[in-house]
């Protein structure tokens, strides 16, 4: 499980295909840090992605996902088409590195899920710290990133004004745009956020505080797994339909963006890579006001006050979530444009 396969293989069995544990288990840890890293503001899976080195093999496996092979897939496992044949179905999990893919989502899956754990303890019991150390965690980015862009030309100037605008207006107006939109809106934030969890320095996490669905986003997420805490002890089917659609959606959203967003991003990286990434990279530079912004609601945090042990205490976090980053940038070494 190294590099990812050019095409299916002709002959191909189901006990063939299944890599050795320790693959599974590598791939599997991979997945625990993307997930983690994607799982908060400002650090990015797709960094995680090409310091382990699985960068360009993930994104190989990603576009090599059809639904011309999705449906050939399937159809191997129904009666139709010749019956039921798991070689077949291994010969599609070939061609797209599904393996690999399945192990890395995986690992990604269980971190959100623990990271989805703590930030909901931490909104509810140090939102001042939580959103302190977001801030850190931002900023250090944008500095990062910044390093990696020159600002050249006239094109790359506006693009850059433009994402910094565009973040930081987002930011402060989103709650109050975005927050009765409902399903449609999470459906967009689970397109948006997706996507962009796989490009290097750009974090998915930090899209949804842009869009304000991030608290909300992990609270539904946390009431989902209680539903089915209660499901299965109670039999409350009642308290899983909620959440459970909204989580359903988020995904579809995901799903969605992964495979149109993301390449729609990629394309206009190797349309015009300069322009394309002084965006995206100003968007983490606007959206130091997300942070802030969050505090200031009365509404969901009616007790914060910005006295001098607030703001000491929100500034410590944010030194903190800046060393992350730059510990993290230390191993990265720098972010090289032409692997995206």
């Amino acid at each position: 499980m190294t590099t990812a396969p050019d095409s299916a293989r002709d002959e191909v069995t189901l006990r063939e295909s299944v890599p050795p544990v320790r693959e599974w288990a590598r791939t599997f840890v991979v997945g625990l840090f993307m997930g983690t890293a994607d799982g908060v503001p400002g650090v990015s899976g797709g960094t995680v992605a090409l310091i382990a080195g699985i960068y360009e093999r993930l994104i190989a496996a990603i576009n090599a996902v059809s639904l011309g092979r999705f449906l050939d897939g399937l159809r191997a496992l129904t009666p139709l088409d010749g019956g039921v044949s798991l070689d077949r179905a291994a010969a599609v999990l070939e061609e797209v590195d599904g393996w690999f893919l399945l192990a890395l989502l995986g690992g990604i899956g269980t971190a959100v899920v623990l990271v989805g754990q703590a930030v909901e303890y931490a909104d509810e019991h140090a939102p001042v710290l939580m959103f302190g150390f977001f801030f850190g965690l931002i900023g250090a980015s944008a500095l990062v990133l910044l390093r990696a862009v020159a600002i050249r030309t006239l094109p790359e100037a506006v693009a850059a004004v433009a994402g910094v605008v565009v973040a930081f207006v987002a930011s402060g107006y989103s709650e109050s745009l975005l927050g009765g939109g409902g399903l449609p809106v999470v459906f967009v934030a689970g397109a948006v956020a997706v996507s962009a969890m796989i490009l290097p320095g750009l974090s998915g996490s930090l899209l949804l505080v842009i869009l304000g669905q991030y608290t909300y986003m992990y609270a539904q997420l946390g009431d989902f797994l209680d539903g089915i805490v209660a499901v299965a002890t109670r039999g409350a089917v009642a308290e899983l339909t909620g959440p459970g659609v909204v989580v359903t959606v988020f995904i579809c959203g995901g799903l969605v963006g992964l495979f149109t967003i993301a390449r729609v991003i990629h394309a206009a990286l190797d349309a015009n890579r300069e322009v394309t990434y002084a965006f995206l990279v100003a968007l983490v530079l606007g959206a130091l006001r997300a942070p802030i912004t969050a505090l200031n609601d009365p509404v969901e945090y009616p007790s914060v006050v910005w006295d001098a042990p607030t703001t000491e205490a929100f500034a410590a976090l944010a030194v903190v979530g800046a060393a992350v980053v730059f510990v993290l940038d230390y191993y990265a070494v720098d972010i090289d444009l032409d692997s995206v």
